[in-house]
């Protein structure tokens, strides 16, 4: 079970500022970001840890260290990217250092919950040369929260960072939630059906000779996400329903 998630904000502040463009620093963005995604996920019962909550002298080796010390379940490090030129880019990337375990849905509901704020989903990509996603003994992701050389992107992020924090919080917390199994949103296997959003599901008359089975396949906290998995099962055949708890 993941309970203690590091929350990094990407660069440091002092040494290294990460990318700079007129005037604006990603260390700045990043560490509002992340203070904010740590809050939320404290107030949902996370133990949460700062790799920082200031600027101070940290490599990134530190970073992934930091995590490992703390025998962290969980790292994500938040940055904003940079292209070549301004305005070349825009958008929400999250690297991940291999397509294994729990990462990729992860990753995937984190930029599909920020596309839904406006944001273009460019992908998940694999990095393993990223030393924070290398180094860390834990799951890690690193979220790429828009371009830092994007007007666009810039004025979005400004706007509407409590919702973008919301956004990632709940990628994260959506996905522990489903992989632990919490039953929110159920698939039949026993032919039975009934209209979505139902508080509880009918009762189906079953006799003792004959018993029924049901499979709990997902726990959202964005009902957009609920209903694609129940959309999703349904091209599948299976008859599913919703329930909220």
């Amino acid at each position: 079970m993941i309970n203690r998630i590091v929350i990094d904000a990407g660069h440091n502040g002092l040494t290294d500022p990460g990318a700079v463009f007129n005037g604006r620093r990603e260390s700045d963005d990043t560490l509002r970001l992340a203070n904010a995604v740590g809050e939320i996920l404290s107030r949902n019962g996370y133990d949460v840890i700062y790799t920082r909550t200031g600027d101070i002298n940290q490599s990134v080796v530190q970073k992934a260290e930091l995590a490992n010390d703390a025998n962290a379940d969980l790292f994500v490090s938040i940055h904003r990217n940079m292209g070549t030129y301004p305005e070349q880019y825009q958008g929400v990337q999250t690297l991940i250092y291999d397509r294994t375990g729990i990462k990729v849905p992860m990753a995937e509901n984190i930029n599909q919950n920020l596309e839904g704020l406006g944001f273009r989903n460019i992908n998940v990509d694999v990095r393993p040369d990223l030393a924070v996603l290398r180094r860390t003994d834990m799951p890690a992701l690193l979220v790429e929260a828009g371009f830092l050389d994007s007007q666009e992107d810039n004025a979005r992020f400004d706007s509407r960072l409590p919702e973008i924090a919301q956004a990632i919080a709940d990628g994260i917390m959506d996905t522990l939630n489903t992989e632990e199994s919490a039953p929110v949103s159920m698939a039949s296997v026993s032919g039975a059906s009934w209209p979505a959003f139902q508080t509880d599901p009918p009762t189906p008359e079953v006799s003792s000779q004959r018993p029924l089975y049901r499979v709990q396949v997902g726990a959202f906290h964005n009902l957009s996400n609920a209903i694609e998995l129940e959309q999703e099962l349904k091209r599948l055949g299976y008859n599913t329903w919703i329930v909220t708890v």
